[in-house]
C-alpha cells in the first residue's frame, strides 16, 4: 500500500492498494498488443489522440492542478500552468509529428533511398513527483505519435496523479492497453525492464536513480533516455543589466519551490557586481510569500516530503559551516507542513556543499567570480551539465562563451526552461539522449535505412509445345 501525503499539513490524503504481479502481467501483455496495432495506423490519424489529450487536460485542468498541489504542494498557479504547458506539448506534437517522423531521402546511386522512422515498441516511463504531469506529457506526446505505447512507472509518493493520467488518456480515446499506470515498489521495476515486451525505457529523476535504472537496461540492451541531476549555473558578468538579471534570477530559482533540475543554483557573479546583485536578489527572495499553495498569492509552498527538507537543510547547514555567509532564510519554518523559507547563501565557494551538490529546494548559492573566464570556469567545474543562463550587455561575447559552457542549454539573458519547440537534456551525470522537439520524437523510433535498387523484369517461361 502507498499513501498519499498532504506536505501542506503532513495528513495523508487517501492510500491506494498496490497492483500484484497479475495486474502488471495483463498490461504488459495489453500494451504489447495494442502497440502492434498501433504502430501500423499511419502518423496523421495518431495524432488525433494527442488532440484528444489536450482537450481532456484543459477540460480538467482545475481539478488536475489542484491534485498537484494536495499531492506535492507545487502553489496552485503553477500547478495550472503545468497542466497548460502539458496541452501546448500535445497541441505542438499533433501540428509537427508527420514532419518529424516523414521519410528523409538520401541522394545516392540507388533508384530510391530513404531513412524512415518506425516505432520501437512499448516504452516503459519511470517519472518523478516535481511535475507530475508535465514529466510524462512531455515524453508521452511525442512517443504516442511515433507509434509507440507505453506503461508509467510514477513517483509512489504522487498515486492521484499517476491514476488521473491514465482516466485523462482513457478519456482521450487512447487504443485499449495501449497504456497503464502500474502502482507498483520500486523493487519490481528491474525485471519490468528485462521483459521482451518493453522496448525501451525513459527516466527523469536522480543521477543516483539514474545509474540503476542506465544498468538494468543496459544488461537487457533496452534504449534509454535519462534526464537526471542538475546544478544549473546562473552566470552573471560585469556588463549584464544587474537588476533584470537579478529580478530573474529569484524566479529561476524559486519556482516550483526550487525543486527542479533546471532550476537555477549555483549564481556564479563577477566580483565588481556581486553585492549589488547580492542585495537585489536578497530583495526579491524576502518578497516571496510562504504560504499555503492553494492561495493563489502564495510564491513558495511547502517542499514535497519531510525527507527532502532534511537533506536540504543539512547541505546548509554543512555550508554555513564551510565559512559561507547566510544572508537569508536557513531554518525550517516553525508550522505544520514541511515549509523551508527562500534561502540565500553568499560567497559559496567551490569545495562547500551547496556548490558541489545538487540543492533540491529553495536554497541559492552566490559564487563571486574574478572575471569572465574564471566564472566559466566555476560553472563546468561539476559533474552535472544539465542547464545554463549567461547574462552580459555583449551578445556576442555570450555567444561565443556560450560553447564554452559543459550543459546542454545555454539560454543567454533569459531563463532556463523547456519549450516543445527545443531539444531538452543534459550531459555528463546529467544523464543522456534528448526530450522535445524533433530529436525527442526520435528517441524511440527505429531509425530505418531502406534502400531500392533497379527492378529487373522475368521474362516468363515458354511453355513446352504439347
Amino acid at each position: 500500500m502507498i499513501k498519499s501525503i498532504n506536505p501542506a499539513d503532513g495528513t495523508p490524503i487517501a492510500s491506494y492498494d498496490l497492483h500484484d504481479d497479475g495486474y502488471v502481467e495483463r498490461s504488459l501483455a495489453a500494451a504489447a498488443a495494442a502497440q502492434k496495432q498501433w504502430g501500423k495506423k499511419p502518423v496523421e490519424e495518431r495524432v488525433g489522440l494527442l488532440v484528444g489529450m489536450a482537450k481532456a487536460l484543459r477540460a480538467g485542468k482545475a481539478r488536475y492542478a489542484e491534485m498537484i498541489t494536495r499531492e506535492m504542494g507545487k502553489p496552485i498557479a503553477e500547478a495550472e500552468a503545468e497542466i497548460e504547458k502539458c496541452a501546448y506539448n500535445c497541441d505542438f506534437y499533433a501540428e509537427h509529428a508527420p514532419k518529424f517522423l516523414a521519410d528523409e531521402a538520401v541522394p545516392s546511386n540507388a533508384t530510391e533511398s530513404v531513412v524512415a522512422f518506425d516505432p520501437l515498441g512499448v516504452v516503459l516511463a519511470i517519472m518523478p513527483w516535481n511535475y507530475p504531469f508535465w514529466q510524462f506529457f512531455r515524453f508521452a506526446a511525442p512517443a504516442f505519435a511515433a507509434g509507440n505505447g507505453a506503461i508509467l512507472k510514477h513517483a509512489n509518493n504522487v498515486p492521484a496523479c499517476a491514476l488521473a493520467i491514465e482516466d485523462i488518456m482513457r478519456e482521450a480515446g487512447c487504443p485499449e492497453g495501449l497504456f497503464a499506470t502500474l502502482l507498483i515498489e520500486p523493487s519490481k521495476v528491474a525485471a519490468i525492464i528485462e521483459d521482451d515486451r518493453i522496448a525501451a525505457v525513459t527516466l527523469t529523476g536522480s543521477t543516483e536513480v539514474g545509474a540503476i535504472v542506465a544498468g538494468q537496461s543496459g544488461k537487457a540492451l533496452k534504449k534509454q533516455v535519462l534526464e537526471l541531476g542538475g546544478s544549473d549555473p546562473f552566470i552573471v558578468l560585469a556588463d549584464a543589466d544587474i537588476e533584470e538579471a537579478a529580478k530573474v534570477a529569484v524566479k529561476a530559482r524559486y519556482i516550483n519551490v526550487g525543486q527542479s533540475c533546471v532550476n537555477a543554483k549555483r549564481f556564479i557573479v563577477e566580483d565588481s557586481v556581486a553585492d549589488r546583485f547580492v542585495e537585489l536578489f536578497c530583495a526579491g527572495a524576502a518578497a516571496l510569500r510562504v504560504g499555503d499553495p492553494m492561495e493563489r498569492d502564495t510564491h513558495i509552498g511547502p517542499m514535497a516530503r519531510r525527507n527532502l527538507l532534511d537533506t536540504l537543510h543539512d547541505q546548509v547547514e554543512r555550508t554555513v559551516a564551510s565559512g559561507a555567509t547566510l544572508r537569508a532564510g536557513g531554518r525550517p519554518l516553525d508550522r505544520q507542513g514541511f515549509y523551508y523559507p527562500p534561502t540565500v547563501l553568499d560567497h559559496v565557494t567551490p569545495e562547500m556543499a551547496a556548490f558541489r551538490e545538487e540543492t533540491f529546494g529553495p536554497v541559492a548559492a552566490v559564487i563571486r567570480a574574478r572575471d569572465a573566464e574564471h566564472a566559466i570556469a566555476l560553472a563546468n567545474d561539476t559533474e552535472f551539465g544539465l542547464g545554463s543562463a549567461l547574462w552580459t550587455g555583449d551578445v556576442e561575447r555570450g555567444r561565443r562563451l556560450a560553447r564554452e559552457i559543459e550543459a546542454g542549454a545555454v539560454f543567454i539573458n533569459g531563463m532556463t526552461a523547456s519549450d516543445p519547440r527545443y531539444p531538452f537534456g543534459g550531459i555528463k551525470r546529467s544523464g543522456y539522449g534528448r526530450e522535445l522537439g524533433v530529436y525527442g520524437i526520435r528517441e524511440f523510433v527505429n531509425i530505418k535505412t531502406i534502400w531500392i535498387g533497379p527492378a529487373t523484369t522475368v521474362q516468363p517461361t515458354s511453355k513446352a509445345p504439347e
